[in-house]
């Protein structure tokens, strides 16, 4: 069930996306709703780190997961140097 407001504000829209994201958890299994898009993202990392697959496995796995950690680093990084710009720039 969708209820659309023309005129939604943004806290109006996510509450409506919640809602919606709540119900679909209700009903699905998250893990499995989300198995090929993180299989794909995650092969970035793989592909990244050995690009001729010529690594172990084992050493690939290794090597693309520290890779996946730098990479969320490296946002949280960025997050964390935008939020101190904008505090110090609020009045």
């Amino acid at each position: 069930m969708s209820v659309v407001v023309p005129d939604q504000t943004g806290s109006l829209r996510s509450l409506a996306a919640r809602v919606g994201g709540l119900t679909r958890a209700a009903m699905y299994d998250g893990r499995v709703v989300t198995a090929k898009a993180r299989e794909t993202f995650l092969s970035r990392f793989l592909a990244e780190v050995d690009p001729g697959s010529v690594l172990p496995e084992a050493e690939r796995v290794r090597r693309a997961e520290a890779a996946r950690k730098a990479y969320f680093a490296r946002l949280a990084l960025r997050s964390a140097k935008v939020r101190a710009r904008r505090k110090a720039a609020a009045p």
